[in-house]
């Protein structure tokens, strides 16, 4: 018997899980935590809002508490609240759910989409996405046994269309993740080019994951769904939250909104997975959502402001780099000074102690780019350019000195 008895973590490491094994951590969070190593780091890396939560926010939070708010809800949320968010949807994007069963509240936007995406992907079903591309994505395709198929939207300002949709689809696809606006490059999808993708997704067996996490920070014109389209209403699952606009990222409130048949399944899923949301996060969820309507206002003027700045600094110091209309990155590009996004962002961090996330986290078509965040103060940002641009120009020195050798 003692033959059979485990020597060591060799013996049964290999029976983990090979989908979770083939998962890679998150770059971003290793920039930000060898950044720490400087006194003197400027951490351009998270995208997270550098705003508070607003107080009648946290106020309801601490009513929810204080009223013995502590335990398990509805699996799906408590009912008040998915009422606020039916009615938030179809005030502000014409989306129109019941909140019976159209509507599941969720642990963050990324809870959402896990239990969407192992409702739907079975091993070997095909995903069709951006590149580049928000990382989050690929581990939960990946641990669904899904194969990711990239549309590279490098050549067009970092957009999907439908003519490159098309021509990824095969007998294999199951979904289309559309991710706008956008991280990394704050692309927005047009209602016109959303109509166009519609078009060659109608009637076919596929379904339409729409991240619209950032759709109150769209600086340029009205957010639009693609779940606005009748005839699309049955493919499609809606995914947002107050993570971004409401500066809730440590409530961890998301909200799945879909056709009754496909909250069912996601439903059971998130009866084994969390249970329920989190309830006193719930409670302020609702607040957020019936006295808090205006609250990304001031917040999205703000990021506009810094949007501006960063771009304008940015093109004087001579990146090649597309105006994001939406959420709060940046995504300039490296190529001219012929080096890898790991190698730029590690020499960066090294050289003038500035964290950014290198583009190839997000995919292969991003390692052309690096992806900064404007989600931190105008000092901060004014600091960090002003040593990018030092770094820019020693770059530049460089590449001057070694092509007078080569021509010697």
């Amino acid at each position: 018997m003692a033959d059979h008895l485990l020597k060591g973590e060799d013996e049964v490491k290999h029976l983990i899980n090979p989908h979770v094994q083939q998962v890679k951590l998150s770059p971003i969070r290793l920039y930000s935590q060898r950044l720490m190593a400087f006194e003197d780091g400027i951490n351009l890396t998270i995208g997270q809002p550098d705003f508070l939560t607003p107080d009648h926010i946290k106020d309801a939070g601490k009513r929810a508490i204080d009223e013995n708010h502590t335990a398990y809800t509805h699996t799906a949320g408590i009912p008040e609240l998915r009422k606020a968010a039916s009615e938030y949807m179809s005030t502000k994007y014409n989306l129109t759910y019941n909140w019976k069963d159209e509507v599941l509240v969720t642990t963050g936007a990324t809870q959402a989409l896990d239990i969407v995406l192992r409702s739907i992907l079975v091993e070997g079903s095909e995903v069709i996405l951006p590149s580049p591309v928000y990382l989050g994505y690929l581990p939960l395709i990946q641990i669904c046994g899904a194969v990711p198929v990239f549309v590279d939207t490098t050549e067009n300002d970092f957009k999907m269309t439908a003519e490159r949709i098309e021509e990824k689809i095969t007998d294999k696809t199951r979904c289309v993740i559309l991710s706008y606006p956008s991280n990394p490059a704050g692309s927005v999808l047009s209602k016109k080019e959303l109509e166009q993708i519609g078009e060659v997704l109608q009637g076919k067996e596929i379904f339409i994951v729409s991240d619209e996490i950032y759709s109150e920070l769209n600086y340029e014109e009205e957010h639009s769904s693609i779940a606005s389209i009748p005839a699309l209403r049955n493919q499609c699952a809606v995914i947002n939250g107050l993570s971004k606009s409401h500066a809730m990222t440590g409530w961890r409130i998301g909200l799945l909104f879909a056709p009754s048949y496909l909250i069912e399944e996601a439903y059971k899923v998130q009866v084994y997975n969390t249970a329920c949301a989190s309830t006193i996060s719930q409670h302020a969820a609702l607040e957020a959502l019936t006295n808090g309507l205006d609250d990304p206002i001031a917040m999205k003027k703000e990021y506009r402001k810094r949007r501006d700045f960063v771009f304008s600094r940015l093109s004087e110091i001579g990146f090649d780099v597309v105006k994001p209309k939406g959420a709060f990155y940046i995504f300039p590009s490296i190529e001219k000074f012929d080096m890898t996004s790991t190698q730029f962002a590690d020499r960066l961090l090294e050289e003038e102690h500035v964290a950014v996330v290198p583009g190839n986290a997000f995919s292969g078509a991003g390692d052309c780019y690096i992806r900064i965040s404007f989600a931190t103060s105008l000092e901060i940002l004014e600091a960090g350019l002003n040593r990018i641009e030092k770094f820019i120009g020693r770059l530049t020195q460089e590449q001057s000195t070694q092509r007078k050798a080569v021509q010697q």
